[in-house]
């Protein structure tokens, strides 16, 4: 038990020395979360210069912003949603189209379960290689959360047209696996 306590007050001294502004505070903080942090950009990134871009962006907003953190909640929760936000300001700043795939490719059974068959980066790899707006909403509603409201809000478009975009992003991948499952047989 004494080692969660040690942990919450390394994370609470890192805080105030990054608050404090000190570079040593910055980096260490830096390199308990890049890692996992780097793994939500990827999902928003078109690529991993993009993705490199969008946390260091993020990292800049977290170190301008870590005062206004009342040490109340997850603190990898606040620097989750940072990123997210950065990734979703630089998804309006490309102002990327949402794409529009031909009806006859979403007709895929629901009645298969090709999940069992497929690791987890499987199906993470088949998610970045998604059309972007249903990467954006799948990734937002599925897998940060986000009610389809708060996706329609954050990516300037139509309530219904996230919740559309997370059905055709569903079936694009439910597409993708059998054609991988296929492919593996």
């Amino acid at each position: 038990m004494w080692y969660k306590i040690q942990y919450k007050m390394n994370i609470e001294d890192l805080i105030q020395g990054c608050i404090k502004e000190d570079r040593v505070c910055q980096r260490e903080l830096y390199k308990l979360f890049a890692g996992k942090m780097m793994v939500v950009c990827l999902r928003y990134a078109k690529d991993k210069m993009e993705a490199e871009d969008i946390l260091q962006e993020g990292f800049i907003k977290i170190y301008d912003n870590i005062s206004k953190f009342r040490m109340q909640g997850s603190f990898e929760g606040w620097i989750r949603r940072i990123m997210v936000n950065t990734a979703i300001n630089k998804i309006r700043a490309g102002k990327r189209h949402f794409e529009e795939l031909d009806d006859r490719m979403m007709k895929v059974s629901n009645s298969q379960d090709v999940l069992d068959n497929f690791s987890a980066k499987d199906i993470l790899n088949l998610i970045s290689e998604m059309p972007a707006g249903y990467k954006y909403v799948f990734n937002m509603f599925a897998i940060e959360g986000f009610s389809h409201k708060e996706i329609a809000d954050s990516l300037g478009i139509e309530e219904a047209s996230s919740r559309s975009q997370y059905a055709k992003a569903k079936k694009y991948l439910q597409q993708k696996l059998i054609e991988l499952q296929k492919v593996k047989l």
